[in-house]
């Protein structure tokens, strides 16, 4: 990395640590929340985007992997902005918080690149991780929390 200065990743529909609407989990409309990201290096090409749950029952799940986004200060709220990759559940594209049972966090990591990547439509995770792992000037992280609602009993 050659930044010095970390992005700084927010949100107008959560603030860092704080519960994330249902709107944007299994519980709502399942769309992807906005972001805004300040300190954008000079020299950036694209951005990428990982979001992941730590507290998964079998491990990290990976609710979205996006990248070559535009260096942009602001994803907008239900948009894919760049070449999506798989998700934890098989498919492209974003993945709403939808917890099995108690409270998750859902970690939101964006990359500054100095470069867009060559990586084909539907790659996971680690080959993201590996084609920008070289290209990194900065990074910024935003997590929040969610709790599924309680489902009313079937009789």
């Amino acid at each position: 990395m050659t930044s010095t200065k970390p992005l700084k990743i927010t949100s107008n529909a959560f603030r860092d640590g704080g519960d994330i609407p249902a709107m944007y989990t299994c519980d709502g409309e399942e769309v992807n929340p906005p972001l805004i990201i300040e300190n954008i290096p000079f020299g950036t090409q694209s951005l990428a985007i990982i979001v992941e749950d730590p507290d998964a029952p079998n491990g990290v799940f990976d609710h979205w992997i996006v990248w070559n986004i535009p260096p942009e200060r602001i994803v907008e709220e239900d948009r894919i902005p760049g070449i999506s990759g798989r998700n934890g559940a098989g498919k492209t594209g974003y993945h709403g918080p939808c917890p099995p049972s108690g409270t998750h966090r859902y970690f939101f990591y964006v990359f500054a690149l100095d470069r867009s990547l060559d990586l084909s439509i539907g790659a996971d995770k680690r080959k993201l991780q590996e084609a920008m792992r070289p290209y990194i000037l900065a990074q910024g992280t935003l997590m929040g929390r969610y709790t599924k609602r309680e489902q009313p009993p079937a009789y």
